[in-house]
């Protein structure tokens, strides 16, 4: 069921690591050296940009892994969008998807790589800079 307690948690726990994060490197662009080139929103991670596949790797960030329909409820995803999102992640290196049987039922598993990791917090930090030049902070 859509909108379940479970999937609430994981994105409540998504959207506090992501402010964490983001806290953090709020705060380390603000010490950031005059004439620091601003952030632009053209420079952002095309990859990462998507709506889908921000929910994907956010989701992965927060969690060790997740199936692939965990993932397809918690952001109610169709098999075929999530799964065309999911492989574009894995494309960039973002993701790994491991696929196994439980019994003779098939088992996709995705989990966030360092790459992804890191590319999310550089995301999340141009994010950061971009609201805060919005704002004009």
């Amino acid at each position: 069921m859509p909108g379940g307690t479970e999937d609430k948690q994981i994105l409540s726990q998504a959207k506090l690591k992501s402010k964490s994060i983001g806290a953090t490197r709020a705060r380390a662009s603000a010490r950031a050296l005059p004439g620091h080139k601003e952030a632009s929103a053209a420079e952002l991670d095309p990859v990462i940009h998507e709506r889908m596949r921000l929910g994907i790797i956010s989701a992965l960030a927060a969690r060790e892994a997740l199936t692939f329909s965990e993932l397809k409820r918690l952001l109610e995803a169709t098999d075929g969008n999530l799964s065309v999102h999911a492989r574009k992640l894995e494309d960039a290196n973002y993701v790994v998807c491991t696929k196994s049987f439980e019994g003779r039922v098939p088992r996709t598993e995705y989990r966030i790589t360092a790459t992804g990791r890191r590319a999310l917090e550089r995301y999340l930090d141009q994010m950061e800079q971009i609201i805060h030049q919005t704002r004009g902070e």
